[in-house]
């Protein structure tokens, strides 16, 4: 490229947005809250299932659906007038290898409920889909997007299971977003639904690229704002943050030792949290109670929750489930 055409590149390229950075900055600070509280959980000092039901459960699913959709604003913006191809390949390969780290860490840490497909895996493949949404009319994109927040509302609001089936239950295929039982993971964002926030992001930014929203926004100034600053090092901040949290909670279990749980109410909430996932509260509170009394009485609850059995492979697991199943129905 010619050092003329380089310079109208530059030129036609949108200003930073010190707003969008401000947002992103406070979601970083949201999201760390949040795990902070997944943190005094796994310590024992909330309820088991306490961050993954309730308010905390709709709190992280609005950071999540907050931080996809600026990723999808960001690529836009970042590929305007055109697209930067050593910058975005760099961008893109920073976030795999980082999704990549997490999932090595956490095989090793945590096995049982290890990150194989999680919120930097989920933005790794948004970006590379996204790159080329890009290159397409605006029109395709909006299709997309409005095609995606049909199927949402049908997945959570019509049929139920209409679009999902346990073919899509193994690791593999998981990370698409139509499993019925997806595998547990301490951090499980797949495509669908998630890839609804992105498009929208992606589509109203292009949109607003098209008015010259980006200019005037940026005429608003705020980034100088600390949250500003935060959200320029996401990715950093998002690698760094949980082993201090942890750290602090580690620390904290030392000093002052969490009290020992209830056996029968960590397991409904751990059932529930899980169930929930995929059926109704009113369903799953009555299949809980169920396989928690016949665990009880076959006394397989405790060498359950000390990981001794298989519930995939042990009959009498099985059986208990499906006659639950039957009776919540």
């Amino acid at each position: 490229m010619t050092m003329p055409a380089m310079q109208a590149d530059a030129a036609a390229r949108p200003p930073r947005i010190g707003l969008l950075d401000t947002a992103r900055g406070i979601a970083l600070i949201a999201m760390a809250s949040y795990h902070f509280s997944w943190d005094m959980e796994f310590m024992g000092y909330l309820a088991p299932g306490t961050a993954e039901t309730g308010w905390l459960k709709i709190y992280a699913r609005a950071i999540a659906t907050t931080f996809l959709f600026i990723v999808g604003v960001s690529l836009v913006l970042s590929s305007t007038p055109t697209i930067r191809w050593p910058s975005f390949w760099k961008r893109f390969g920073m976030i795999a290898a980082a999704a990549a780290a997490i999932s090595i860490v956490t095989r090793i840490a945590m096995p049982d409920g290890w990150i194989y497909f999680g919120i930097l895996h989920c933005i790794a493949a948004l970006t590379l889909i996204g790159i080329v949404f890009i290159r397409l009319p605006l029109a395709v994109a909006l299709v997309v997007t409005l095609a995606l927040l049909a199927a949402w509302i049908t997945d959570n609001f019509g049929t139920p299971g209409l679009l999902r089936s346990s073919f899509f239950d193994p690791r593999y295929l998981a990370w698409i977003g139509l499993a019925e039982m997806p595998q547990r993971s301490n951090d499980y964002v797949p495509l669908f639904p998630w890839a609804t926030p992105f498009f929208a992001g992606l589509s109203i930014a292009s949109i607003a690229i098209r008015t010259g929203l980006p200019h005037r926004l940026a005429a608003l100034g705020a980034g100088s704002w600390w949250p500003a600053r935060l959200g320029r090092h996401s990715l950093a901040f998002y690698l760094i943050h949980q082993p201090v949290l942890i750290a602090i909670a580690y620390g904290l279990s030392l000093l002052v030792p969490p009290q020992t749980p209830d056996p029968a109410e960590t397991y409904l909430r751990q059932c529930n949290s899980t169930c929930v996932m995929q059926q109704g509260e009113a369903l799953c509170r009555s299949f809980c109670q169920c396989t928690l009394g016949k665990l009880q009485a076959q006394n397989l609850l405790i060498p359950l929750q000390a990981n001794e059995i298989d519930v995939q492979k042990d009959e009498r697991v099985q059986t208990l489930v499906t006659e639950c199943s039957a009776e919540a129905e």
